[in-house]
């Protein structure tokens, strides 16, 4: 790309992308998402989105991420602009060994809507 040209629009990141990618920097870079749904999520005070992920850690360096992101995620403070994650779970984790370390973890994360 010449200098005098311009670098195409990035195209906008929304709460989805940001939260994925969130997820992926606390794992340091070793998760792999194979799932993402989203559904929206309401109370009479608050408005937000529940967030489910399924996320695959192999070999050991990363299954030892996937272990560090199922102790860490609870407590997290994610960054997320305008929003707040309001509750973050880990609701299942399948540990393989054979033919190579794996670690599945499932989790579901409440992000509201900051007013």
């Amino acid at each position: 790309m010449l200098a005098d040209t311009p670098a195409p629009p990035r195209p906008p990141r929304g709460t989805s992308a940001r939260l994925r990618e969130a997820l992926v920097a606390l794992a340091r870079g070793h998760a792999r998402i194979l799932s993402h749904a989203e559904k929206s999520w309401a109370s009479i005070t608050f408005a937000g989105t529940r967030h489910r992920l399924e996320l695959a850690f192999e070999g050991d360096v990363a299954v030892a991420a996937g272990e560090r992101l199922i102790a860490l995620l609870p407590e997290h403070e994610f960054a997320l602009p305008g929003q707040l994650v309001a509750d973050a779970a880990v609701t299942a984790v399948d540990h393989r060994l054979l033919p190579e370390p794996r670690l599945l973890v499932s989790c579901e994360l409440l992000v509201l809507e900051e007013s």
